[in-house]
């Protein structure tokens, strides 16, 4: 496998993605940080009807002093890279975070879950995206509480500005509701992201399709193999949101609302609809790879065609030029008699042209009777 990787058979985006892990044997809620993370950034915004702050932070205390000096605001609490373990250590601490949850938020391939505990919830979900043509694969980690909701992700990327947007312009519900709706407001945006991350596969699919009628190529078949991966990876995680959105609406913690669950079964019925578009996809891109498949072979039976119609008419002339290169005289060379059936032709001073015209009238001949026969076809 690595040399044809070398070779450039396989392309760089269809690697299979690799999950980070914790070390076998170590303790369990051991905070094990990676030496490539990134530094982490805090990043509060604090709202309710009539005020909002949005503010970076440089600590966790600085934070601690905003929610203590508001307390009745709802506070949002974003955090983005892991570079520092005794700010995740401090987060475990003052939000009463069980290290285990720190571990699940730390070890960035957990599937999309719902954990309930006495004060929070603790919610789990993918960040899907394209980036540079490849489907990158995030993890956010959503704690609810009474009124402050924490997301925690292990990259900078931003997916959450047309929720900002809605909290600073101060219309419709969200300035005058409770965490348990902002995090709804948050989960829906994330599953809202991927409609168009389906449709930007599903007109890659019709690329596909046309090229496969037209031109396919083995570059073709790479394309389809990289489509089929990322939609394993889109059906892995939005079946397991489905079956996360649906714990969240049977779940009996206080801090989600009545009135917010009725919100959350739109974000059921959205899952439903990519679940329903990814099965789709799957099955056009099974249909794809038959097409090429076929398209290779009827490629591959042309190309035998024209070589078996090349071979067809070269077999007689090949037998004519064999016959007379057996140079059979027509004279005894020792007693002079003359040997009328040994290839008259051979002194014959129209004998090669009459042989060249014969072979070509021979050739015409095939010629008709394969275009009458329909073997002349470019299909």
């Amino acid at each position: 496998m690595s040399k044809l990787k070398r070779k450039g058979f396989f392309p760089q985006s269809l690697k299979v993605w690799k999950h980070k892990r914790t070390s076998p044997g170590a303790a369990p809620g051991a905070i094990n940080l990676a030496e490539d993370a990134k530094a982490p950034m805090l990043y509060v915004t604090s709202f309710n009807t009539e005020l909002l702050f949005e503010m970076p932070f440089d600590s966790l205390d600085q934070v601690q002093e905003r929610i203590e000096k508001y307390p009745e605001m709802i506070h949002w609490i974003e955090l983005k890279g892991f570079g520092d373990r005794s700010l995740l250590e401090r987060f475990c601490y003052e939000y009463n975070i069980h290290r285990l949850e720190m571990e699940d938020v730390i070890n960035t391939y957990q599937r999309p879950k719902l954990e309930e505990f006495d004060d929070h919830l603790f919610i789990v979900t993918r960040l899907l995206k394209m980036n540079e043509g490849n489907l990158h694969n995030d993890q956010l980690s959503l704690f609810v509480k009474e009124n402050i909701v924490i997301t925690i992700q292990e990259y900078y990327d931003d997916y959450f500005e047309a929720i900002r947007t809605r909290i600073r312009s101060g219309r419709g519900h969200l300035r005058s509701s409770s965490s348990d709706y902002l995090s709804y407001t948050l989960l829906d945006s994330i599953v809202d992201t991927y409609f168009p991350l389906l449709e930007v596969l599903g007109e890659r699919l019709d690329e596909l399709e046309d090229e496969l009628f037209t031109k396919p190529t083995r570059n073709s078949l790479q394309r389809i193999q990289q489509i089929k991966r990322e939609l394993i990876v889109l059906r892995r995680s939005v079946f397991a949101e489905r079956d996360k959105v649906n714990d969240i609406l049977r779940s009996t913690s206080g801090i989600i609302s009545d009135q917010t669950k009725l919100y959350f079964r739109d974000t059921y019925d959205h899952t439903i609809q990519v679940m329903d578009l990814v099965e789709s996809y799957k099955e056009i891109t099974a249909s794809l790879m038959d097409i090429y498949l076929s398209s290779v072979s009827n490629k591959l039976n042309a190309v035998m065609k024209v070589l078996a119609v090349i071979s067809t008419i070269f077999i007689p002339l090949t037998f004519i030029v064999g016959v007379y290169g057996m140079n059979f005289p027509n004279v005894d060379p020792e007693t002079g008699q003359k040997l009328p059936l040994n290839m008259p032709e051979l002194y014959s001073p129209y004998g090669y042209v009459g042989v060249m015209l014969f072979m070509l009238i021979l050739v015409l001949i095939q010629l008709y009777v394969f275009w009458r026969k329909g073997w002349m076809d470019k299909t």
